[in-house]
């Protein structure tokens, strides 16, 4: 066996890609308002759940199998409104050009040419047609998401539902975790409370009554989903479920996919970690509709460990945002590059040749040894 500096196919293997993601998140830091950078970084209450999204995956591990992989893999998953090149996603996170200037178009840019989704959500400083279009000049199929509230007034949904319609929008993903805006208190310590001057929620114009507020309301309902499912034609993804109940109840409200996440920690600082969540929404579900994981992914060895447990795909929020502010659509490219790296690099170690290879029986915890299963 050679001594000497051996070659690394692949890219390097997990350190580099954990450097990488790391070394964005700190540029990220140095070039943000620190009053920005803690609206991005920060959760609810004590930040409890902010930390256990991605210690919770720390507590898991992935039991290899050997001498069934392939040279080359495939990484694509299809999904009700898209066909990922990699099962990475990425979610709906607020006011892009607090990061860049050119905020959301870098970042649906970015996704296009990496062959995956961006979920533009309703609070883009962006009009989501301009999202969809700037998208489409990189790739002229590429998919575009479109995220919402339902909102109390159901003229105002109905409007934001057309404008992604007309935007091309090939789906909609419903926020359902938020009856009432989450309280955090590194927003509060800012005084942290609106826009910097130049900078609005665009989708949130010429709506009727004019300009309108984004508005949380605890009495929405399943019946404002049902309404909500009956003005449009595109599949329409349920996220923010962590009860499997609520899973179940989607399903039977014909939701096209299901979306688990606590919101990134920004709403209850009493909720699961999203991953220990997964499991349960992935058997009540029992492979009807397709489930997404979000929440504390922050490497390829969290993709899989996801996947393991039954996930299509996962989103990531954070670091899309740390590569934004750090460097632009380039560093938007970068972490979708790194996570697709790492994910491929832990597949082939995992004995995999598509992400379906990726099985329950492979998820271990750690510190309490390997049991006799069959795979």
């Amino acid at each position: 066996m050679s001594t000497g500096a051996a070659r690394q196919p692949g890219g390097g293997g997990a350190r580099d890609l954990r450097v990488g993601l790391a070394e964005l998140h700190e540029k990220a830091r140095a070039v943000l308002d620190p009053v920005h950078y803690d609206y991005y970084a920060g959760g609810v209450g004590d930040e409890v759940v902010l930390g256990e999204n991605e210690a919770a995956f720390r507590r898991l591990a992935l039991l290899p199998r050997v001498l069934r992989g392939r040279t080359n893999r495939d990484l694509t998953v299809d999904l009700p409104g898209a066909r990922l090149r990699l099962p990475v996603l990425i979610a709906p996170t607020a006011f892009h050009r607090l990061a860049h200037p050119e905020g959301e178009q870098a970042t649906a840019r970015a996704a296009a040419a990496a062959g995956t989704v961006l979920v533009s959500g309703v609070a883009s400083t962006v009009a989501i047609g301009d999202v969809v279009a700037a998208a489409r000049s990189v790739d002229p199929a590429a998919s575009v998401w479109f995220q919402l509230y339902p909102q109390p007034d159901e003229a105002v949904t109905a409007c934001l539902v057309r404008r992604a319609e007309r935007a091309g929008c090939t789906a909609l993903v419903v926020t359902a975790d938020s009856p009432v805006f989450g309280r955090h208190r590194r927003d509060a310590e800012h005084g942290f409370h609106d826009l910097p001057a130049g900078l609005a929620a665009e989708n949130m114009r010429e709506l009727p009554g004019g300009v309108r507020d984004i508005v949380m309301s605890p009495d929405v309902s399943w019946d404002h989903l049902d309404r909500l499912r009956g003005m449009t034609s595109l599949p329409l993804w349920l996220k923010g479920v962590l009860h499997p109940g609520d899973a179940v109840l989607a399903v039977e409200h014909g939701v096209a996919g299901i979306v688990v996440s606590n919101h990134g920690g920004r709403q209850s600082d009493l909720a699961p970690a999203a991953v220990e969540a997964l499991p349960a929404v992935v058997d009540a579900v029992a492979g009807r509709v397709p489930v997404v994981l979000d929440g504390g992914v922050r490497g390829g060895g969290d993709v899989a460990v996801a996947l393991a447990l039954g996930a299509a795909a996962v989103g990531v929020g954070r670091p899309v945002l740390w590569g934004l502010a750090a460097a632009g659509e380039a560093g938007v490219a970068r972490v979708l590059d790194l996570l697709r790296d790492e994910f491929d690099h832990v597949l082939a170690l995992c004995g995999g040749r598509d992400p379906a290879d990726l099985t329950r029986d492979l998820v271990v915890t750690r510190g309490t040894g390997v049991s006799a299963r069959c795979g």
